[in-house]
């Protein structure tokens, strides 16, 4: 087990990003195929975005740097400003990311199955029988 500098990682991920189309650079610390948890630092910088998504599960995003935007399209006044320091539980809805300022996220995501998700598979597996 070892410590990550996660202002090391701020630092090459602003560096990485500025050299991207896309203003943007990833790296995911900790999970993955087979683990119940995916921890990812995201650098975007000032103007870039993650389009209208829909997440895999539960998720947090913790600020690290810089400023963002949550939206959720459709919904009047869904906009919310986050700055370094704070911590916000992305809604399990469509929903984008926007750098206000360059910005660094910790995204942390819970990969479980969904109860809806599961109660559907059970109920076309007994169907299936």
């Amino acid at each position: 087990m070892e410590p990550i500098s996660l202002d090391t990682l701020i630092a090459e991920l602003l560096e990485k990003a500025e050299g991207t189309n896309a203003a943007r650079a990833a790296r995911t610390l900790h999970g993955g195929s087979g683990h119940a948890l995916r921890q990812t630092v995201i650098a975007l910088l000032a103007g870039a975005d993650l389009s209208d998504h829909e997440g895999p599960g539960e998720a947090t995003v913790q600020v690290l740097r810089g400023q963002v935007r949550l939206t959720m399209p459709g919904e009047e006044g869904s906009a919310v400003d986050c700055a370094a320091g704070d911590l916000l539980v992305v809604p399990d809805a469509v929903h984008g990311f926007e750098a206000v300022t360059d910005a660094v996220v910790l995204l942390t995501v819970a990969m479980v199955e969904q109860p809806s998700s599961r109660a559907a598979e059970q109920s076309s597996n007994r169907v299936a029988r």
